[in-house]
């Protein structure tokens, strides 16, 4: 039976992605999903609620789904822009956490002063979260290093899982600035947030901005040869394309669609049924040979499946995967 997973997404940059991050959970269970039940599978990351917001059990017909999620930021931009988006009826407004201020690329503001702070309706927030859940598994926590908020609050919020609730693993993606930031403060936030990363976490996934950045520019390359397609799908008046959708979507949807993409893949062993899947324990159990070092590299091979690429060969699939 697979068990209940709930994300933390802390700061902009965890915010921006949670929204990539549920929109394509959506759209894999939309697929999987048959006759519209609410299955074990989406049991993971929703709750099936009715119209009075009562929890139904499984198999029953979809009526609304809510996102096992807590949304918090020190400012009220990311989450308000969540809330008032496609997906805005995702999320339980009760989970939501904001102030006005922001903490001003500062670790310690967010750390040392937010933290504290917010230490009793954070709590709450989890409790209210976990005593929805059946047999959780594990939190997933979403954050940028580089930000005071997310470095800051994000790794205090690490420390509360470690306290409250030790039996849960705590993953953690971790988006790390490039060498050029324009945050003057970034590469304090970081430092200072590795230590927290160190101790609290049970698994990091590091991922910097610049590789980012760098897989944009090879799937550019590859949609570019394709440009003729996309155009004379831009003329139809029916629907367009999908490669013509992502030349639309900015770099850094494009960019957070990545780190989106590396969660749900990483999650779909215990999401669905299979005879070679692993639970997530199992990542850190075979991965991690001390409990400090827990830093994994993930990565992504460039599969594509747009009906407008053209037919591509063995060798040059593998020269893009090792790129």
């Amino acid at each position: 039976m697979p068990r209940e997973l709930i994300t933390i997404q802390v700061g902009q940059c965890g915010n921006q992605i949670g929204r990539q991050f549920w929109k394509m959970a959506l759209d894999e269970h939309a697929h999987h999903a048959k006759n519209a039940t609410f299955d074990e599978s989406m049991s993971t990351f929703f709750r099936n609620v009715d119209k009075r917001g009562h929890e139904l059990p499984l198999h029953k017909s979809i009526t609304s789904l809510r996102a096992r999620a807590i949304l918090v930021d020190m400012e009220e931009g990311p989450v308000s822009e969540t809330l008032k988006g496609p997906l805005g009826e995702l999320f339980d407004s009760s989970q939501f956490l904001t102030d006005v201020s922001g903490s001003g690329n500062n670790w310690a503001h967010g750390h040392a002063m937010y933290g504290p702070q917010y230490k009793e309706q954070l709590l709450e927030k989890l409790r209210h979260a976990t005593e929805l859940c059946d047999s959780l598994q594990s939190f997933f926590v979403m954050h940028s290093m580089g930000g005071g908020t997310g470095s800051g609050l994000g790794t205090y919020i690490l420390g509360l899982l470690e306290d409250h609730y030790p039996e849960a693993f705590r993953f953690t993606t971790a988006i790390f600035p490039s060498a050029d930031d324009d945050v003057i403060t970034s590469p304090y936030n970081s430092m200072l947030a590795l230590r927290e990363l160190t101790l609290h976490a049970d698994c990091v996934l590091p991922i910097e901005n610049e590789a980012l950045f760098d897989m944009l520019e090879v799937e550019s390359d590859v949609f570019a040869s394709v440009a003729y397609c996309v155009s004379c799908l831009q003329k139809q008046a029916s629907q367009p394309g999908a490669a013509a959708t992502r030349l639309k979507e900015s770099a850094f949807d494009q960019m957070n669609s990545i780190v989106a993409r590396t969660l749900t893949h990483l999650t779909s062993s215990m999401r669905f049924d299979g005879s070679l899947n692993v639970d997530l324990n199992e990542i850190t159990t075979n991965l991690v040979p001390f409990p400090k070092l827990h830093y994994l590299l993930s990565s992504v091979a460039p599969l594509w499946a747009d009906k407008v690429m053209q037919p591509r060969r063995i060798s040059q699939m593998f020269s893009d995967a090792f790129q």
